[in-house]
């Protein structure tokens, strides 16, 4: 049998009027290390598996600050009938209004051996919203061939489109995405996107980090950094980088594909 489950949160300046979790989608409030609210999500069982239906809706209102991380990477798994049951979907919406912040931060999405997941992250943005989205995949357990796993993410900002960019990994995808052109044999990829008005003014230069990472500037106020690695702890590594940076101005977080500091002060916009 299927699983259908919904996590919705609400956070406002006062707090965290909607706090509701379901099924595999369990929500917590835990400590935060700055101003606003912090919310980890926590899987209560194995999912999404095959036929599996999740969803996350995230609202951020005026003015208020939000972070959403995870306790652990969420594992995508086989369905229970051998793939009987369809795919799994897995959606994430997220609606961030004017003057508030929105720091997603989750940790990996694993696509096991031969599950099949679909999944979608929906970005709505005020004219003057922040925000910082990480995503990290990475392509099979160890020592195993990885799933098949179709992601969407799409922003659109003051009701305009700022990004959509869609990826397809494993058996099924359109051939070549384990080639030179795309992952080129790498297992872990990932992404970090920063939004935030203050780039309008202080755009961010395109720059690669490293031999596997490219940070890119957007048609908007903002950037995203895209990276490959051996593993995901390499991978964080790159994108935590650019995080530290952003957030919290450590100065020698970002590096080039020497190995050198990239003094770029415009990073610093997004405060």
């Amino acid at each position: 049998m299927s699983v259908r489950a919904t996590a919705r949160i609400v956070a406002t300046r006062a707090g965290l009027p909607v706090l509701a979790g379901e099924g595999p989608l369990a929500v917590r409030r835990t400590r935060a290390e700055g101003p606003g609210s912090r919310v980890t999500v926590i899987g209560a069982m194995s999912a999404p598996l095959g036929g599996d239906r999740l969803a996350v809706e995230v609202a951020v209102r005026e003015g208020a600050r939000l972070t959403v991380d995870s306790a652990a990477a969420t594992v995508a798994l086989p369905g229970r009938r051998d793939g009987a049951e369809g795919p799994a979907h897995y959606d994430i919406r997220l609606t961030v209004a004017d003057d508030a912040r929105l720091n997603w931060l989750p940790q990996q999405l694993i696509s096991a051996y031969r599950s099949e997941l679909r999944m979608r992250t929906r970005v709505e943005l005020a004219a003057t919203a922040r925000l910082v989205l990480r995503e990290e995949q990475v392509l099979g357990r160890h020592g195993e061939p990885p799933g098949t796993l179709l992601s969407r993410l799409t922003v659109h900002r003051a009701g305009r489109p700022l990004l959509d960019q869609e990826s397809a990994y494993g058996p099924g995808a359109p051939g070549g995405w384990d080639g030179g052109a795309v992952l080129g044999g790498y297992r872990a990829a990932g992404q970090l996107l920063c939004v935030a008005p203050g780039f309008d003014e202080r755009p961010v230069e395109a720059r690669m980090l490293g031999s596997t990472a490219v940070l890119t500037p957007l048609a908007g106020p903002g950037f995203l950094v895209t990276a490959v690695a051996p593993d995901a702890l390499r991978l964080r590594r790159v994108l935590d980088g650019v995080l530290d940076r952003v957030l919290n101005g450590v100065p020698d977080g970002v590096r080039d594909e020497r190995g050198n500091d990239v003094p770029d002060e415009a990073l610093d916009a997004y405060r």
